[in-house]
């Protein structure tokens, strides 16, 4: 399916899990495969990955995760910490009459994917990160380090105040998206997103010349109509999973040490911001935590949106891996 393009098989439908109604797309018959987005995304961030996986034999869903998109919006900012999030994955796989499921995931999806593999390896056949490793789990407030390395200006401390970047996004929420997709140094190497003093979020985010060659206005309009409907709190719930960092690492410090047992596979393009902020040596520990890796696969003139940017490498990695499983 191109940058765009309708795919006619994919189907749309709405579950109810803990107390939360998550809007979900689907296609194909078969193992389920669950790919999970980050932000400010929705289930159209896997819009090229549909008719490959299910083509090959895959149940595919792609949900639009909790605060997101087409999905219900809690209105406390605790409901978002990544036990909840997990928690809805685990759910999720039980709602829709599986026992067991891939999971994959992108960006904020990756923890949340990783998460899920590591406490509950009795629901996750497999686990595939891409551009986000499998994080640390417990250890020091993550803010903290992140206020000492980039100041107040960095985009993960700048979204912890409830309102100020929410109402920023909102403003204009398509052209808050067209900044944040199409973002790239001059250069094309990765920056690191900080807000500059005195100024606002998407001050830091010129205006592109043009959209990069694997976005369109047809996709745009596809994640417009997403957000656009939910007016001022456009963005709110995908902001409120930034606002439990520090939650996170009290919640889950009971996991320190954990590791992800099922098989894995990790993708990242080498201008992803991220891969640009994760030395080697740390990345190399992290990738330590997943004794079962398939695969570490680096993307080359890739940036952060993975599989949107380069759909056939990611989707060759992803079917590579998943006949593995089968072996």
């Amino acid at each position: 399916m191109g940058s765009g393009e309708l795919n006619d098989a994919i189907k749309h439908g709405e579950i109810e899990v803990n107390g939360v109604r998550l809007h979900y797309a689907e296609q194909g018959e078969g193992p389920l495969v669950l790919l999970l987005h980050g932000f400010p995304e929705s289930w159209y961030s896997w819009r090229h990955q549909f008719a490959p996986l299910a083509e090959a034999g895959y149940r595919v869903v792609a949900p639009d995760q909790r605060g997101f998109a087409r999905s219900d919006r809690p209105e406390r900012v605790d409901q978002y910490s990544l036990l909840h999030l997990v928690g809805d994955v685990t759910a999720l796989i039980g709602a829709l009459g599986e026992e067991r499921a891939v999971v994959v995931g992108h960006d904020w999806g990756a923890p949340v994917a990783w998460a899920t593999a590591a406490l509950r390896p009795d629901l996750v056949r497999a686990v595939a990160g891409l551009s986000v490793p499998p994080l640390p789990v417990g250890g020091p407030p993550p803010l903290e380090a992140a206020r000492a390395a980039f100041g107040e200006g960095y985009y993960q401390v700048y979204f912890q105040e409830p309102g100020r970047a929410d109402a920023e996004l909102a403003a204009d929420v398509r052209t808050s998206l067209r900044r944040i997709l199409s973002a790239k140094s001059p250069d094309g190497t990765p920056r690191v997103w900080i807000v500059p003093e005195g100024q606002g979020l998407l001050d830091s985010l010129p205006e592109p010349e043009r959209l990069p060659d694997w976005l369109t206005e047809a996709d745009l309009d596809a994640f417009e109509a997403d957000y656009a409907p939910h007016g001022e709190k456009a963005f709110t719930g995908g902001l409120n999973w930034y606002r439990n960092l520090d939650r996170n690492a009290e919640l889950l410090a009971a996991f320190t040490g954990v590791t992800v047992d099922v098989p894995a596979l990790f993708v990242v393009g080498e201008q992803d911001l991220v891969n640009a902020m994760v030395p080697r040596p740390v990345l190399d520990h992290l990738l330590s935590r997943v004794p079962r890796l398939h695969g570490h696969v680096r993307l080359p003139e890739t940036g952060h949106w993975t599989q949107q940017e380069r759909p056939a490498e990611v989707n060759a990695a992803l079917l590579d891996f998943l006949a593995h499983l089968d072996k």
